[in-house]
């Protein structure tokens, strides 16, 4: 089942194809890795925040920390339900709101806060708090919540191959989902809570879709260059699926690079 909100959108209009792991092998072209990464990062960190949240500002400023860490998966969600409060949020989407509702009902919450911070997606904790947020990803990097599925990323000219490693043990079926964000940048807020303040945002989601399904086995996706390159960023994410269609645990994780010119 798909996921709500935005992982209802079609699956990617970005001619994606597939192919067995054990055709691998056979591909004519061989990729060019523009940048060695690790093929499982310590974690994802999925920040649920506002421009229009007086208690967002220390969370953002954290954040921003860990988007410039390689080995964490950092992606921040602005959400639109504080808008109300006199400014609007100019990075705020429907889509990334929907996200955090579907979290908090697969959390069995019955509310949505800012900021929180979703680890893996599995847990949340306060995104403010530095010693929940690193102490969630060491616990489950320990205690085998991390990422168990290794993602290699590579490129060529017109192509981009994602490579998802083999399950082992635990839940064999998974959405392949691309997560596009914006580049850092630099807002003046003129109204609401945080009026006055100019506050640096990374990270920022502006698209999510859902490319394919993955099923425990290797497996690759291809992407277009193009497209990757019309973004400010994007990382896929191996997430898998309640059967109420809630997302659930993260197994896997990689950062999309795009090449600095075509």
């Amino acid at each position: 089942m798909a996921f709500r909100g935005p992982l209802r959108l079609a699956a990617v209009a970005l001619a994606l194809s597939t192919f067995a792991g054990a055709a691998l092998a056979s591909e004519p072209e061989k990729p060019q890795i523009e940048k060695p990464q690790a093929e499982r990062p310590l974690g994802v960190v999925e920040l649920f925040t506002s421009q229009g949240c007086s208690s967002c500002p220390p969370a953002d400023e954290f954040f921003a920390e860990l988007a410039g860490k390689e080995n964490i998966v950092a992606l921040a969600y602005h959400v639109n339900y504080w808008d109300y409060l006199g400014w609007q949020d100019t990075l705020s989407s429907k889509e990334n709101t929907d996200r955090q509702y579907d979290y908090m009902r697969a959390f069995g919450s019955r509310s949505v806060y800012t900021p929180q911070a979703v680890i893996n997606g599995r847990s949340h904790v306060n995104g403010a708090n530095r010693k929940d947020v690193d102490g969630a990803l060491a616990r489950m990097d320990r205690t085998g919540e991390g990422m168990r599925v290794a993602i290699k990323v590579s490129r060529t000219s017109d192509r981009v191959m994602i490579d998802a490693g083999d399950a082992g043990n635990g839940p064999t079926d998974a959405h392949v989902v691309i997560v596009y964000f914006d580049s850092p940048q630099m807002v003046k807020i003129g109204q609401g809570e945080n009026s006055g303040r100019s506050l640096t945002y990374w990270n920022a989601v502006s698209d999510i879709q859902t490319a394919g399904m993955w099923h425990g086995k290797a497996q690759r996706y291809e992407l277009p260059m193009t497209e990757i390159a019309k973004k400010g960023g994007c990382a896929v994410l191996l997430q898998s699926v309640g059967k109420d269609g809630m997302p659930g645990p993260i197994l896997g994780a990689a950062f999309i690079r795009k090449p600095d010119r075509l």
